[in-house]
């Protein structure tokens, strides 16, 4: 004989899966707008900008945006958050080896 599925506990677990998945996306959008730096902007210019880019019809203005976005996430960061940390002869080591 088949055990009974017990749906309130599968629907419990789900639930808390999709939390989960809730969590760390809000928490990844976090350290996306930490990375870019666009946390030194007020909160409701943020806002702003992104609701003007949500609502842009303009195909090659959002596709230029794609571009630098998807530069962005190609271009390491954190050698250049070490450089400025660095006196200038750590900078210019880094940087030399890092343009291409």
């Amino acid at each position: 004989m088949r055990k009974p599925r017990d749906f309130d506990s599968e629907l419990k677990a789900l639930a808390d899966k999709a939390k989960q998945l809730r969590e760390r996306r809000v928490r990844q959008f976090g350290e996306l707008v930490t990375a870019t730096g666009a946390d030194a902007l007020d909160a409701d210019l943020l806002a702003g900008a992104l609701i003007s880019a949500v609502d842009a019809k303009d195909a090659a203005t959002k596709e230029g945006w794609r571009k630098a976005g998807a530069a962005f996430f190609r271009v390491t960061r954190q050698p250049r958050r070490r450089a400025r940390a660095e006196p200038e002869g750590g900078a210019e080591r880094e940087g030399g080896g890092a343009s291409a």
